[in-house]
């Protein structure tokens, strides 16, 4: 049987911490793509993109392999300056103005792509091997581990008042971390023991103390009423002063942060990261597969809790299983819902692309407080994150 009682901690980093700068320009270059495709008439289908970066001090490196329409070096250039600059990086050691970037993208392999393109009866291949997981549970609205969820919260609201540039939150720098420990009752999250936060801040005197006033009635006015109490302890700026942040502190590196982008290490994550990747790439296409369809089981009433693994070999287009967990909170059997979700979506990476419409530019915006627990928008964004399989899933169950 599962605990009743315990803690259980989950940390999250701002979108100014350098390996979320990375991803986000790794996001960028992305969507850049999509978007001058659709300008070129370029078939989505076609668009290949795998770009890694990296930042330091004053310097971005951009690598990586794609194939779709010609994009000159000095306009993926422009994209990542203007990701520096919306992060907002102007500072003397990493600035969007004055930072050097090196675009270093060649075209695709074509070893890759003849297993990965569809041709004759062939159907589109996934673009690797490797296993992915999804999760949902009834912690949180959003069907969301509680901790993971409210660390993220915590540090997008500290940015949304930072970049408005209005009180005292405009103190704050674009780099920071926060992790909440959270105290489980008859195994429901009821509480917070330990709140961590570490933010950059412009001014070099104020002390960790000063930060503690700045912050903590957004991070109260974030969490949910009661949650803090007296024996909450807090640690913000625990080392004392952080004026030095962002790439000029550490470097960083796309898809660093694997467990701050799925669910803070309440569920397994596969063997790869999301950013950087066009959905041909089922570590990232899949992995929102995955959490969809988790997503729709618990919010079907079909369990409170359903950890899902999808498993592909490159150049294969249908997964090589299907698993699913639902922790002894199902309402049916396992080996039925596996079979009902794999009749209920196609679970090919262009079935998956077609299904949750993922060839438009709709990435840089996971790049930062999780790809998970958002909301659908407009454009297309997070379409993973919808509700609408229940009843087709329960279909296939009768």
């Amino acid at each position: 049987m599962p605990r009743a009682n315990y803690l259980f901690t989950s940390e999250s980093v701002a979108e100014g911490h350098p390996d979320k700068v990375c991803d986000r320009i790794s996001d960028e270059i992305v969507d850049l793509f999509f978007r001058e495709g659709e300008k070129a008439g370029i078939d989505p289908y076609q668009i290949r993109v795998a770009c890694e970066t990296l930042a330091t001090t004053n310097r971005v490196v951009i690598a990586g392999e794609v194939r779709g329409p010609t994009i000159a070096p000095e306009a993926i250039e422009a994209a990542a300056r203007a990701a520096i600059k919306d992060i907002g990086y102007e500072q003397a050691g990493f600035h969007w103005k004055t930072a050097k970037v090196e675009v270093l993208l060649h075209a695709q392999s074509a070893d890759i792509a003849q297993g990965v393109d569809a041709s004759g009866n062939k159907d589109e291949g996934a673009g690797d091997q490797g296993i992915m997981f999804g999760y949902a549970c009834r912690e949180t609205p959003e069907l969301m581990p509680a901790p993971l969820y409210y660390a993220h919260k915590i540090l997008e609201v500290l940015a949304r008042e930072r970049k408005s540039g209005v009180g005292e939150a405009a103190k704050l720098g674009p780099d920071a971390k926060s992790q909440v420990t959270v105290r489980y009752e008859n195994g429901k999250p009821v509480g917070v023991t330990q709140i961590v936060l570490s933010t950059q801040h412009l001014d070099e005197n104020l002390s960790s103390l000063d930060v503690q006033n700045i912050v903590e009635p957004y991070i109260r006015a974030t969490l949910p009423a009661n949650w803090i109490d007296k024996d909450t302890v807090w640690h913000v700026n625990p080392t004392g002063k952080f004026v030095v942040g962002g790439p000029d502190g550490d470097t960083g590196l796309t898809g660093r942060k694997i467990i701050v982008d799925t669910y803070g290490g309440a569920a397994p994550h596969g063997g790869g990261a999301f950013s950087g990747k066009d959905p041909t790439k089922v570590d990232r296409s899949a992995a929102y597969a995955a959490r969809y369809l988790a997503k729709n089981v618990v919010a079907a009433g079909l369990a409170d809790r359903c950890t899902i693994q999808l498993a592909y070999a490159i150049g294969v287009a249908e997964p090589l299983s299907i698993y699913v967990d639902t922790h002894g909170t199902g309402q049916v059997a396992e080996d039925k819902l596996e079979k009902a979700l794999g009749q209920s979506m196609r679970l090919s990476p262009r079935g998956i692309r077609e299904h949750l419409r993922l060839n438009r530019p709709i990435y840089a915006r996971t790049s930062a407080y999780g790809h998970f627990g958002r909301k659908p928008d407009a454009e297309g964004g997070f379409s993973w994150e919808g509700v609408d399989l229940g009843d087709k899933i329960k279909a296939h169950l009768s």
